[in-house]
């Protein structure tokens, strides 16, 4: 995979805004455990805007226990359509599950499906199942992606009913987010259906086949961006109603009577969210008609995701709370445990309780309480009088106890001085920058500035194994001895995770684990205050964060584990 190509997709830029109607063939699966994967072969099944090219050839005859590149072991075929096929297969050297397409070298979309799956591979953005190889080998052409067991996919959520609000508003905000970035780096996906949309353990939303699942179809379009946009439409329209927003049936959902045309989801079902409603038909192509009169439809990811950001932020339902039961006394606890229960009817004769403190042990018991109330009176006349006594020593006494104090406590320690932040440089560990040109936000003096990083899929602990952490190193112009850090961040919740380093320079070939720890914070809110507990004189000094909290999405990024930066100030 070491250059990109986007032949397998046309990705020219979004023209026109006719309506668009497409073939929704079989999909293949792409990373969900599950024995078989449906889709609805039907004509306007969804309007992807896209035509399928001519072209079959024979499928590989393999088998399960073929090993690919002796390392991949076919185990299950998933999928065998149109002279391509798909398996669940091991990886033995990493001894994980993965997913695999094959096709014979000599179809004639394999070139094609090669040059998608390595530009789809070198996008690398967590919110996409990622292509781990593309090769051509023994007049075979195979494309291995990520298998996600834990993963379902939209098709499944909505078969026992539409999602709730906020689930469908998290849904179509980072898909949106996900393929506006996808076509920023010229990648299209023309194959976004309810199969291709995952909702992971962890709540997060994942999109598969880009750009390769409708290379295996050859599907191409000329609108690729209005392809797409239409598509996320059809799926929030889908998440809102469990209706398929065409005539024809599609992805275990029903469609729209015939003859009425395209409604909006709030005239479809009861209670569905305005908002949202009216988003959904302003993406799906309509013949320029839209839910309101006074929005214009979206016709790119990107106007998709400026129209979320301008909405009402819709927050997740508060958990329902249940009472306790009311407490209820025991038989045992009422003095009864052992006794025979009266009959039914009878009257029950309670005992006569003897009278207090007439016993032996109550006598000594007032004894006791006499002997505690004369020692404490004596006490407290005691104290009285000492306190009287030293009223009336002279003044000169007692400033001489206070100064002698003062000569055997010492004296205060200094305060702190501010140090001043000469310069900064992102560090990047591994894999891309986050935002280099706002490095200097954060130590301007302004809180309303600041740095960010980008969106994660997984949290909060970032993974090493992805990007390990990211960060700022400051120039301190000298070497100075740092005592204590403050640090503003933009999202609060949980949690952040910071550490702060000593090193030699602002490189970032320096490596985290050869620099000196000198502090570390784990915080909920928006400052972090960190107390260096091993101080050394050093000129340059690294903030390190490695894990962030959830986050909405905003102008920069879509929702995901992510942090800012607003202020950062040393002292020493």
């Amino acid at each position: 995979m070491a250059e990109r190509s986007t032949a397998a997709v046309d990705v020219a830029d979004n023209s026109g805004d006719e309506p668009l109607t497409a073939k929704a063939d079989q999909t293949t699966s792409d990373g969900v455990a599950l024995n078989q994967e449906r889709d609805t072969d039907s004509e306007e099944a969804q309007g992807s805007g896209g035509t399928e090219g001519p072209g079959k050839a024979s499928p590989p005859e393999l088998h399960s226990g073929h090993k690919l590149a002796r390392r991949y072991r076919l185990e299950e075929c998933v999928t065998r359509l149109d002279g391509f096929s798909s398996w669940r297969a091991m990886d033995e050297k990493l001894r994980r599950a993965v997913g695999v397409h094959l096709l014979p070298a000599s179809h004639p979309r394999a070139r094609s499906v090669l040059a998608a799956a390595r530009s789809s591979a070198l996008l690398g953005d967590p919110r996409f199942v990622q292509v781990l190889d593309a090769v051509e080998e023994n007049d075979l052409v195979y494309v291995v992606h990520e298998w996600l067991p834990d993963a379902t996919e939209l098709t499944a959520l909505l078969a026992s009913g539409p999602l709730e609000v906020h689930e469908a508003y998290q849904m179509v905000s980072q898909v949106s987010g996900a393929m506006a970035a996808a076509h920023r780096e010229g990648l299209a996906h023309l194959k976004l259906t309810p199969g291709a949309v995952l909702r992971t353990s962890t709540g997060q939303w994942r999109i598969r086949g880009l750009a390769v699942n409708a290379a295996l179809r050859g599907i191409s379009s000329d609108t690729p961006q209005r392809t797409d946009t239409e598509a996320i439409g059809a799926l929030l329209y889908a998440a809102l109603t469990q209706r398929w927003p065409y005539e024809s049936d599609a992805y275990g959902l029903s469609g729209l009577p015939k003859g009425v045309g395209l409604i909006a989801p709030d005239q479809v079902r009861a209670g569905v969210h305005r908002g949202l409603s009216e988003l959904a038909m302003r993406a799906l192509a309509n013949d320029g008609a839209t839910a309101s009169r006074h929005e214009s439809p979206c016709t790119t990811p990107e106007e998709l995701v400026k129209a979320i950001g301008e909405m009402p932020r819709i927050r997740p339902p508060e958990p329902a709370f249940t009472a306790p039961p009311e407490y209820q006394r025991t038989t045992y606890q009422q003095g009864t445990y052992g006794r025979q229960s009266p009959r039914p009817g009878a009257t029950q004769v309670l005992p006569t309780p003897p009278p207090p403190l007439q016993s032996r042990t109550g006598t000594a018991l007032k004894w006791a309480v006499s002997a505690l109330l004369i020692a404490a009176l004596g006490l407290g006349s005691w104290q009285l009088a000492d306190a009287l006594m030293d009223h009336g020593k002279p003044d000169d006494t007692k400033k001489t106890q206070t100064t002698d104090g003062n000569e055997k406590g010492g004296t205060k320690p200094a305060p702190l001085k501010p140090i001043a932040i000469k310069g900064a440089e992102e560090y990047v560990a591994k894999g891309d920058a986050q935002a280099p040109e706002d490095v200097h936000n954060t130590y301007d003096g302004a809180s309303s500035t600041y740095w960010r990083s980008r969106s994660f899929l997984d949290g909060p602990e970032m993974k090493p194994s992805f990007k390990p952490g990211v960060g700022i190193v400051y120039d301190l112009g000298s070497k100075q001895t740092v005592s204590a850090a403050s640090i503003g961040l933009r999202y609060a919740g949980d949690h952040t995770t910071i550490t702060l380093y000593a090193t030699d320079s602002t490189s970032s070939s320096t490596p985290v684990d050869s620099m000196t720890k000198i502090g570390t914070i784990t915080s909920n809110g928006t400052t972090a205050k960190i107390t260096v507990t091993k101080k050394a004189p050093t000129q340059y000094v690294l903030l390190w964060i490695t894990a962030m909290p959830y986050a909405s999405g905003d102008q920069y990024s879509g929702a995901g584990y992510k942090q800012g930066i607003t202020d950062v100030k040393f002292s020493g």
